[in-house]
């Protein structure tokens, strides 16, 4: 019997491969729902890569707000996605967090993985950035994907309306302009993000949260 590398195609007769971005604000389990799918799979007998970049923790990690967390591959802007899989024995899985930070070329290298090779990819990663603008990978990824799922974790903004937009605070005011990609983390970091309804998040106002730091990309 003829042995399958990492990229044969898949064998007739076999279940089509699938692409499924999950996305949402801060703070809605994106990071926690990959790892439980990456534990799914694996206890199947699936093998997979976990890959993720501009983790929260700066490591080549995910991880998520609850405490839970796995080492991970770190995707740069060079990395060639189907050669990544072409260099292992059998990948049946790729689990993609913080999929709005990678390139466009990179989810088109996604979306040939699952259409030619048989890979099922499950990208996570927030829509729009502080602008509520969104990142080019993920309109591609809406663009591309067999499924678009929005995560039910409910976040609040401050006033109690559902969080759905991420808000940068610099010296604690809204801002919207600067670099689509800050890294925000701590009490003391210079930057911070704040999940706030569509309203307030146009008004610019952040409520008495406004002294609560929160950490995103």
């Amino acid at each position: 019997m003829t042995e399958l590398s990492a990229l044969s195609p898949a064998p007739p007769g076999s279940r089509d491969a699938v692409l499924k971005f999950y996305f949402g604000p801060m703070d809605c389990g994106k990071s926690t729902l990959a790892l439980q799918m990456n534990y799914n799979h694996g206890r199947q007998g699936r093998r997979g890569l976990v890959l993720t970049k501009h983790d929260r923790s700066g490591e080549p990690k995910v991880t998520s707000r609850i405490g839970l967390g796995r080492e991970a591959i770190e995707v740069v802007d060079s990395m060639d996605l189907v050669e990544l899989v072409r260099a292992h024995d059998r990948i049946d899985y790729l689990i993609c967090d913080e999929a709005c930070f990678y390139t466009v070329e990179q989810i088109e290298q996604l979306a040939d993985l699952v259409d030619g090779h048989g890979v099922d990819v499950y990208a996570f990663g927030l829509a729009s950035d502080f602008r509520s603008v969104l990142f080019p990978a993920a309109q591609r990824l809406f663009e591309l994907a067999d499924e678009v799922c929005r995560l039910q974790v409910e976040v609040l903004c401050w006033c109690g309306r559902p969080g759905l937009l991420n808000a940068r605070v610099v010296g604690g005011e809204m801002v919207r302009t600067g670099e689509q990609v800050v890294i925000g983390d701590t009490d003391a970091s210079p930057v911070r993000y704040q999940v706030l309804c569509r309203r307030h998040h146009r008004a610019g106002l952040l409520g008495e949260s406004a002294g609560t730091a929160q950490t995103a990309q």
